[in-house]
């Protein structure tokens, strides 16, 4: 069940699908995806206006500008695939949701998740510039 029209959202599914993101639609799609080896960047995408200000043009700006590397991109939408999204929350250790979400995962853990709060009020750029430091630190770490 979803809480938006397909036709709506469509265009907030391709920005991130367009740039290579793989869209879970399923809770067995998220388990698979999440337990993979390797680094995973997740994005719970959303219709709010934080994600199309800053969310989705901060994380690819990350991507692009910053030369982010991760094996796998996926994504799950908040409102719409709502069994899935609850598995993909399942993974953020006792998170509250928000939406959006963005978590970076080093063989199927979870080692930054970014909040509803890390996006309010941020430029791409600096949305970016988070999201490169977290992923620079999960290398290190490896």
């Amino acid at each position: 069940m979803s809480n938006y029209p397909e036709l709506m959202v469509a265009p907030m599914r391709q920005e991130l699908v367009e740039q290579g993101f793989r869209q879970l639609m399923t809770p067995s799609q998220v388990d698979e995806a999440l337990r993979q080896p390797g680094t995973t960047l997740l994005v719970v995408n959303s219709v709010c206006g934080c994600a199309a200000a800053g969310a989705r043009p901060g994380v690819l700006k990350a991507l692009r500008d910053h030369g982010l590397a991760f094996d796998q991109l996926v994504t799950v939408f908040a409102g719409m695939e709502q069994e899935a999204t609850a598995q993909a929350r399942t993974y953020f250790e006792g998170a509250p949701p928000t939406s959006p979400q963005a978590a970076l995962f080093k063989d199927g853990e979870l080692v930054h998740l970014m909040q509803r709060a890390d996006f309010l009020g941020q430029a791409p750029e600096q949305i970016a510039a988070h999201l490169a430091t977290a992923y620079h630190e999960l290398l290190a770490g490896a």
